[in-house]
């Protein structure tokens, strides 16, 4: 049975029999508001003054060493699908997150990492949000997950519940190392960076 982790949580990264995980389903998830929760008046009408847009939200991880991101070839994207040590697998770009499940799948083989790697951070961004008006005030249900892919058993879930008004980005989770173990740390953070460049100057 999963664990259902809050901000701040963290959790080993075992199978559910509890020996060791070493590949790994990251997956993300996010909904646009729907038109009637645009119209219902409140927190929603503060927000939309126009009809319902696409919002095309990006999930990126920054694969880093030493706690550090120190290489631009070490972000895994949707303009950078696979990791070089081919360890980290991004299974594409969903343009307007629509549809029940994951909008983007992450693969990890955490046996095939080299050693100096140590911490994955998963962020997710809007694009364009400056120029289209848009932030995660308008995003609901997002969560991460971590799913065995062998097993296809879901290990553990994290939803985004906070009020996210103004966020561009969203430093959702990290999985880190520590001694011989791979741990999850459910972070849930919003922030202001505009896109990845603006995210990996606040990891180097």
């Amino acid at each position: 049975m999963a664990v259902n982790l809050q901000k701040g949580q963290k959790v080993s990264l075992k199978k559910s029999n509890g020996k060791k995980l070493s590949r790994l389903m990251v997956g993300l998830g996010w909904d646009a508001a729907k038109s009637e929760e645009k119209k219902s008046g409140g927190f929603f009408s503060r927000i939309f003054s126009s009809g319902p847009a696409n919002i095309d939200c990006d999930a990126s991880v920054f694969v880093c060493q030493s706690g550090k991101f120190v290489d631009k070839d070490d972000l895994v994207y949707f303009g950078n699908l696979k990791h070089n040590s081919g360890a980290i697998q991004h299974m594409g770009d969903n343009l307007t997150g629509e549809g029940d499940g994951d909008d983007e799948q992450i693969f990890i083989d955490l046996d095939r990492l080299p050693a100096q790697y140590d911490k994955l951070i998963f962020v997710v961004n809007i694009y364009q949000a400056v120029e289209r008006k848009q932030h995660f005030g308008m995003i609901r249900n997002a969560y991460i997950h971590i799913v065995d892919p062998e097993a296809h058993e879901e290990l553990c879930r994290f939803n985004l519940t906070d009020d996210y008004t103004d966020m561009l980005s969203m430093i959702v989770g990290e999985v880190y190392k520590r001694g011989d173990e791979w741990k999850f740390n459910a972070i849930g953070s919003g922030t202001k960076d505009t896109g990845l460049k603006d995210l990996a100057r606040r990891f180097a």
